[in-house]
């Protein structure tokens, strides 16, 4: 589920801002760009995502500067001259190829990660900024949520929907069952007046097995009875509390299993165009259940 939040705070000499974003994924992919000379604090970060979500691409920037402003601020030769070597490296693949890059700027060497960085004193207790920079995170965090809550909101509608769509193909199915039935008995007894016809003699009992053989072969009762009760479970989902969104995926993935089979036995255009209408629902019901946490 995508969602945005960001904030600012201070503590004594530093202030910093926050970044926190996400976009959809199967799981929890946490990926954290904070200093890691604040003792503790990627750790704490990681627990209250952990604790607040199940799926998301979540990403989450903390810049921290000083109050000195550029005077505190210092250059680490090591890192910058890796990061100028891999730049040289680029351009000259780049004219290797034919392809002319823009030039770089320095602000943009310096945004690299470990070129430009706050002085610190190691021998520094980094505890207090630490506890400073995690209670800050709440408030960000909380806007994060309200943000997913939201959007939340407005998705169950949608995949309500969807899933009353899904219910209501499901018994325009069924319905069309019945109307296959007699059009297949005609066709059968149509097949079996022109073998009449041809004077060919016919075995009674052979005739009753390949009638039942076909009959097995093209009931869809079961699949009929599933779908209901995928439906009837989705339903349940959508009015549960918490993170339903792997089992929601898992059930669409059951929802189109069931489909196909309709479409294979069908033998019917009405079936057939109503099982590619309920194949068409529950993909777009799949993409939906990908933003649901």
């Amino acid at each position: 589920m995508t969602a945005f939040a960001s904030g600012r705070g201070t503590f004594g000499e530093f202030d910093w801002s926050w970044d926190l974003r996400s976009v959809n994924a199967r799981g929890l992919d946490l990926r954290l760009r904070a200093p890691d000379w604040i003792a503790g604090l990627e750790t704490g970060l990681r627990k209250r995502l952990g604790a607040a979500l199940e799926r998301g691409s979540v990403t989450v920037s903390l810049r921290l500067g000083r109050e000195a402003g550029a005077a505190g601020l210092a250059v680490d030769e090591a890192q910058l001259d890796a990061v100028l070597t891999a730049l040289v490296a680029v351009e000259e693949r780049a004219l290797a190829r034919g392809m002319t890059l823009a030039p770089s700027r320095a602000a943009d060497v310096l945004a690299q990660r470990g070129v430009l960085d706050t002085p610190r004193d190691e021998a520094a207790d980094s505890g207090p900024l630490a506890a400073a920079v995690l209670k800050d995170f709440e408030t960000v965090l909380a806007e994060f949520l309200e943000m997913r809550a939201r959007e939340g909101a407005a998705l169950h509608a949608v995949l309500t929907g969807q899933v009353d769509r899904i219910a209501a193909l499901t018994e325009a199915a069924a319905g069309a069952v019945d109307a296959r039935r007699e059009a297949a008995a005609e066709a059968f007894r149509a097949a079996l007046a022109r073998v009449a016809d041809g004077a060919v003699s016919v075995d009674a009992d052979r005739v009753a097995q390949e009638i039942a053989v076909l009959a097995v072969k093209s009931d869809v009762t079961e699949e009929l009875d599933r779908l209901r009760a995928h439906v009837a479970a989705a339903r349940e989902l959508l009015a549960a509390e918490g993170a339903v969104g792997r089992k929601l995926d898992f059930l669409t993935q059951e929802f189109n299993r069931e489909a196909n089979t309709l479409c294979a036995k069908s033998q019917h255009t009405d079936l057939t165009r109503i099982g590619l209408e309920l194949k068409a629902v529950i993909d777009q019901l799949r993409e939906q259940v990908q933003n649901v946490e």
